[in-house]
This record gives structure tokens, C-alpha cells and sequence, in this order.
């Protein structure tokens, strides 16, 4: 479980290396397909420091950390406590996670056990215990012309 969690979180390294954009807004490619919005509001953070940074799975492939696999990946600071992440993909059903970089190494800190100090968060806000949940628990259909999302973070 703790390694399950450890390693999803591990992926913060490659996360946070993508080119950020000030608005927050990110692309993925779009085949000739029309892009829809897929909005991100991520609440639950326990201070304002450091970055949030969201990855985006159209399959279980990858699921939750490997970015080669994601669709679409980005950073934005946090603002009151929250932040929002937009990013532009095809319609289709797609699972997100969200992780809290707060003293912005660009890794996901974790205690000598492997348990995560800083907060994560998956679409759908499924429960977590002792792994990351499955990538159908965190799917969620988007439509153009946008769908917003909620996810509340959690600190173990």
C-alpha cells in the first residue's frame, strides 16, 4: 500500500518539469478532433505554498504515475487555498490526479515509511486507503464545450 502511494507520487519529479503556464491552461493533442475544457478546481490545500500539479490519463495504461502515459500534464501555484488547472482534450472519459508540491523540489515528500507528507487528490475524489484507487474509479466522461471538476486533496 505505502509503496503503491510512494511510487504514484514519485511521478511529481517528472510532473512538475513541464513548461508551466501562467493561466494555467494546458493542450493535448488534438488529431483533428475539436478540444473540449476540462476544468480542475482542487480545494484542500493546507497552505498557500508551493505548486499544484495535475496529470491527465485517457486509459488505465500509466495509471497514476507514469507521464509518458498522460494525455496532458501541468503546473499552477496556489492561490487561498486552492488552485485551478485547465487543459484542453478531446471529448472522452478520462481519469485525473492532482499533487501538492509545497516546498516546490518538484518531488512529493514522504516520511522514512513511505507515507506521503504532502496532498494528492484523484478525479471523482474516490476513498483512499492503502493505494492509489483504480483508474475507472477516478474516470469521468468530458464534454465539450467544458466540464469542471472538483477535487479535494488529501494529507496522510
Amino acid at each position: 500500500m505505502i509503496f503503491r502511494i510512494a511510487a504514484l507520487l514519485l511521478l511529481s519529479a517528472f510532473l512538475f518539469a513541464t513548461p508551466r503556464d501562467p493561466r494555467g491552461v494546458y493542450s493535448a493533442p488534438a488529431h483533428g478532433q475539436p478540444l473540449c475544457t476540462l476544468n480542475l478546481h482542487v480545494t484542500g490545500f493546507r497552505d498557500n505554498t508551493g505548486t499544484a500539479g495535475g496529470l491527465v490519463f485517457a486509459s488505465p495504461a500509466g495509471w497514476p504515475e507514469n507521464v509518458a502515459k498522460t494525455v496532458v500534464h501541468g503546473g499552477v501555484a496556489i492561490d487561498d487555498r486552492q488552485a485551478q488547472l485547465s487543459f484542453h482534450v478531446p471529448s472522452g472519459r478520462y481519469a485525473a490526479v492532482v499533487i501538492h508540491d509545497e516546498n516546490s523540489n518538484m518531488k512529493l515528500d514522504r516520511n522514512f515509511f513511505g507515507i506521503p507528507k504532502e496532498g494528492f487528490g484523484f478525479s471523482n475524489n474516490p476513498r483512499v486507503a492503502f493505494s492509489a484507487p483504480s483508474f475507472h474509479s477516478a474516470e469521468v466522461p468530458v464534454a465539450c464545450p467544458a466540464t469542471k471538476l472538483q477535487i479535494r486533496l488529501i494529507y496522510k
